[in-house]
């Protein structure tokens, strides 16, 4: 390859990075004594990752660059997604080091799977085709799949897995076949010649009804990997039983790429049709919100009641993005999906500190995951007890933290679009959800401790949990450097 090549696809260097790092810890893996050289084969991948998505960041300059004919797309909002990725990677995997040693599971399967969904992960939110948004869905899916089933002596985890390949199985089918209408109707796989080509068509009713036709199956497909109601009902399976590092994986870095996935085909691919898509967004985003709030108030199980946390969260973010264009006006388009990209991210840092604490409290022959193992960790390890309050508090949308600020500028988006009956219900109905977040507080700080064993982790691990919660209290005080940054990584769009 010439030089001037390598430079023309110099933007796809964290992906080539990625694919690199995860060959090379499965051929050490393979040869070395001690499998935990792949644990930081797997760290220095993502640093390197991390590293060249800032360069081909600094050196575009914000502009957008197209390679591969078209079917990869480098903009500021890929490498805003990428970074996040990486750092919920990154921070999972610090967090899971000593859970994986205990349950022998820190192996070069697991590592390499993970690095190759993440790689899935990073080609969904380049895609501009088509063809590389299925490309990278199923790397990353195909991947997840086998990281749930992964502990084979567990039936509960082999249970989740064929309830997520089966069910994923089928949105694949239902997105692929939606997609497949939508080019019978263009004559194309690229996003931006869809949108300029369903433009014309969309005036016409016959044309118009085809292209709708499509759309559902689309926005069915897009729902699912999201996890919002009524295609839900594997998030709870999932997150139960499958490992707890597993989960938290599942639980941040392939709903970012999902929330890319939903700008890529809705917004970058079928603008035209926003009047019908935000009709479909705005009953998925308050069923979700409704179903997700109200079924936690009766988990035990903690992974089940974040799961169920999960489907309410992404309805909020649904809010953001079906609040874009009003009548055909794109003048609250920025503001909306800024608000949703801001509120993605946010989730992530969320629920990343959420897992990781059940992590930190795990230990060899015992999984916290029952809200009985919270009570009166307050006495046990304050400081835990405070990260997780922090942590609980922003879920739930309470100052001063991020969790508040995410919901507010979400909230203001669908009042601004006219949305208004919708934003008043989303308040009240996480108002009620606020109840199960706070029982989480309350067990924590007034009741006896069940389980009297001393809180461990490694320094590492203490230090990137204190790091984690105190983010989410200081992007809550001071949101506007990250919703600043959300902002101009939207207006490239």
């Amino acid at each position: 390859m010439s030089w001037a090549a390598f430079l023309d696809h110099l933007p796809a260097l964290p992906e080539a990075l990625l694919l690199v790092g995860a060959c090379v810890l499965m051929l050490a893996d393979a040869r070395a004594s001690d499998r935990r050289l792949g644990y930081w084969i797997a760290q220095v991948t993502l640093l390197l990752c991390f590293l060249a998505t800032l360069w081909v960041l600094d050196i575009s300059d914000g502009r957008r660059y197209y390679i591969f004919s078209n079917l990869f797309v480098s903009d500021t909002l890929s490498h805003l997604l990428k970074a996040t990725c990486y750092l919920a990677v990154f921070t999972a995997l610090v967090y899971s080091r000593q859970y994986l040693i205990d349950r022998d599971l820190m192996r070069g399967e697991f590592l390499s799977l993970l690095l190759f969904s993440l790689l899935g992960m990073m080609v969904l939110i380049s895609a501009n085709s088509f063809l590389t948004v299925y490309l990278g869905l199923e790397l990353m899916s195909l991947c997840l799949y086998a990281l749930v089933a992964l502990n084979r002596e567990s039936p509960q985890a082999t249970e989740a897995a064929m309830k997520y390949f089966v069910l994923g199985a089928l949105s694949s089918g239902l997105l692929l076949y939606g997609m497949s209408m939508i080019y019978g109707a263009t004559g194309t796989l690229n996003l931006p010649e869809v949108a300029a080509k369903i433009g014309p068509l969309a005036g016409n009713i016959p044309d118009r009804t085809f292209l709708v036709f499509g759309l559902v199956f689309v926005v069915a497909g897009v729902a699912f990997k999201i996890g919002v109601v009524p295609f839900h009902m594997w998030i709870p399976d999932v997150y139960h039983g499958a490992p707890t590092p597993v989960t938290l994986i599942i639980s941040s870095g392939p709903k970012i790429a999902a929330f890319a996935m939903a700008v890529r085909l809705l917004v970058n691919g079928l603008p035209a049709l926003a009047a019908d898509w935000q009709q479909m967004l705005a009953l998925l985003a308050l069923l979700s919100i409704a179903l997700g709030n109200i079924t936690a108030i009766a988990q035990s199980n903690l992974k089940r009641m974040l799961a169920y946390s999960a489907i309410a969260n992404m309805g909020f973010l649904l809010l953001g993005l079906l609040s874009g264009v009003v009548d055909g006006n794109e003048r609250n388009a920025e503001a909306a999906y800024s608000a949703s990209l801001f509120y993605i991210i946010t989730y992530a840092l969320m629920t990343v500190g959420a897992f990781g604490i059940l992590l930190l409290l795990s230990r060899a022959g015992f999984d916290c995951e029952r809200l009985d193992d919270m009570r009166g960790l307050n006495r046990r390890s304050p400081w835990y007890a405070f990260m997780m309050m922090i942590l609980m508090l922003s879920l739930a949308g309470l100052p001063p933290t991020v969790g508040f600020y995410a919901k507010f500028v979400v909230l203001s988006a669908a009042v601004n679009a006219g949305w208004v009956w919708l934003a008043v219900l989303a308040v009240i109905l996480s108002v009620v959800g606020a109840f199960y977040y706070l029982r989480v507080v309350k067990l924590m700080y007034f009741d006896e401790p069940v389980d009297t064993a001393p809180v461990s982790g490694s320094l590492g691990a203490r230090v990137l949990m204190s790091a984690n919660g105190l983010a989410v209290l200081i992007f809550g005080i001071f949101p506007g450097r990250l919703m600043a940054l959300c902002y101009v990584a939207i207006a490239t769009l």
